[in-house]
């Protein structure tokens, strides 16, 4: 196994150690306060992970929010990690190609780090509201951690793809298991 894959895989299992916490830790507290009769009282105060979410949506009879997610958030991110680690250990550079295709086409899918960046957005709207405020918790840092080491791993992984090469005449070859066939 190749150095670059061997750190893609220590990533991918790292990304896995910060994933969880990232998923069952605090991921921030919302509070809304009142001012009366010159004292501040607060209303309103809730830490939600981002799991309690997912459960307090469902619960709500909003299905259809918690699904999306708990796909993009949790089962998207495992999946994707899964079928990263395990390149490394296909025979076939085709099947390594093409796990890896599913790996980047799943990526693009991938809300993780879309999600982080709402919730941050939403953490600076609530700042920017006097009778709002917004705390961002540790299970914040932990998946947005999650989101960049994974994908750095994905950076990291080397599967063999074909590369073109010019022969003497210039027209465009590709190089496949030391033989060449011809682009034309």
């Amino acid at each position: 196994m190749k150095a670059r894959n061997v750190i893609a895989v220590v990533l991918v299992l790292l990304s896995f150690v910060i994933l969880i916490p990232g998923l069952i830790r605090p991921l921030i507290t919302i509070s809304a306060s009142i001012e009366a009769f010159g004292a501040t009282r607060e209303i309103f105060r809730e830490t939600r992970s981002i799991l309690q979410t997912v459960r307090t949506l469902h619960e709500s009879g909003n299905d259809f929010v918690a699904g999306l997610i708990f796909l993009f958030s949790v089962v998207v991110p495992f999946v994707k990690g899964a079928l990263l680690a395990v390149i490394p250990w296909l025979k076939s550079r085709e099947a390594r190609q093409r796990v890896f295709a599913i790996v980047r086409d799943i990526s693009k899918w991938a809300m993780a780090d879309v999600f982080v960046v709402g919730v941050y957005v939403a953490y600076l709207s609530a700042k920017a509201t006097d009778n709002l405020d917004a705390e961002l918790k540790v299970g914040f840092y932990y998946f947005a951690s999650y989101c960049l080491v994974s994908l750095l791993a994905l950076q990291f992984m080397k599967v063999g793809e074909r590369r073109p090469s010019a022969d003497a005449s210039g027209a465009s070859r590709t190089v496949t298991r030391g033989r060449r066939r011809s682009a034309a």
